[in-house]
């Protein structure tokens, strides 16, 4: 017969094996904690720098600043060499403002973007010097909210570019246009129209805008669609997938709206109705910026295919 003592340490060793295997099939309630995760999406936007070909082209880069000035701050650090964006800027472009300016004093008002930087942005290259202000005016009046900006040098208004001399307007706007091919007859009664293309770095794909000056008065829609369709391009390295076999049937242009109305031959594909994605922002980054149009209607064969904007 078992002694008492180890019958009584059996009975211990046993409830005590019941109370473990009872943990474990109802375990006890922990204290929870709610557990959220914030996703905070990435604030692409465009900004003019130069490519790998040296021309200044549109890309996109993470501006985190939503406030204007706050915004123009961030956009000229970034255009500037050797800033601390440096390492954000995408593949195969490169800055174009003078390593060391520093923007000393930035205002807007009504529209208007004053600018202030320090003596080293003097050192532009000659080469430069207008690839620089064309960057700085594309990049910051992507902005809605500027219109036209002025440039300022330790105080003193820049009139004139520093190493050829030629003289700048008194606003700096889009009219000052961007990578300018000339084809001129005579320099009187010029205009202007500003064609996006399409440029390529590996993989990438990305848009170039190129200002043609010359002595054309047709409608600018016309132009931009006869540009596209052209072969060879004006400048060398640009690409457009606007095949030369399309027609503008007819357009009208009503408070910011264009409506183009092409053949069948703008589309990708017949069956689908779809109209490249290329083909759609050049044409209508070309006419925003030479028309100020804000959308784009595009009809086939007068059936609306899709209404276009960013």
């Amino acid at each position: 017969m078992l002694k008492k003592s180890s019958i009584r340490r059996i009975t211990i060793a046993t409830i005590a094996l019941v109370i473990v295997g009872l943990i474990c099939i109802f375990p006890s309630k922990k204290e929870e904690f709610p557990q959220s995760i914030n996703y905070v999406e990435a604030d692409l936007s465009p900004i003019y720098l130069i490519d790998s070909n040296d021309y200044v082209a549109r890309t996109q880069m993470i501006i985190k600043e939503n406030d204007d000035l706050l915004k123009v701050k961030e956009i000229i650090e970034a255009l500037t060499i050797g800033s601390s964006k440096k390492d954000y800027i995408p593949n195969g472009f490169k800055q174009i403002i003078p390593e060391n300016t520093k923007l000393i004093e930035a205002t807007i008002d009504g529209g208007l973007l004053k600018l202030n930087f320090s003596k080293e942005f003097l050192n532009v290259k000659e080469n430069d010097e207008c690839k620089m202000i064309e960057s700085i005016i594309y990049s910051l009046t992507e902005n809605e909210n500027i219109k036209n900006i002025m440039i300022y040098v330790e105080g003193e208004k820049l009139t004139k570019l520093p190493n050829s001399k030629k003289k700048l307007p008194e606003l700096l706007n889009r009219d000052f246009g961007i990578n300018k091919v000339y084809d001129l007859d005579t320099f009187s009664n010029t205009y202007m129209t500003t064609i996006y293309y399409l440029s390529k770095f590996k993989d990438s794909y990305y848009y170039v805008p190129v200002s043609l000056i010359n002595n054309d008065d047709s409608n600018k829609i016309e132009i931009v669609i006869e540009s596209l369709k052209s072969s060879p391009i004006y400048q060398e390295n640009l690409m457009s997938y606007l095949a030369s076999s399309v027609e503008l049937l007819d357009y009208e242009v009503k408070e910011s709206v264009a409506t183009l109305n092409f053949n069948d031959y703008v589309l990708s594909d017949l069956n689908s109705k779809d109209i490249l994605e290329e083909v759609k922002y050049t044409i209508f980054l070309s006419l925003k910026d030479s028309m100020n149009v804000k959308e784009v209607n595009f009809n086939v064969n007068d059936v609306l295919i899709e209404n276009f904007k960013l």
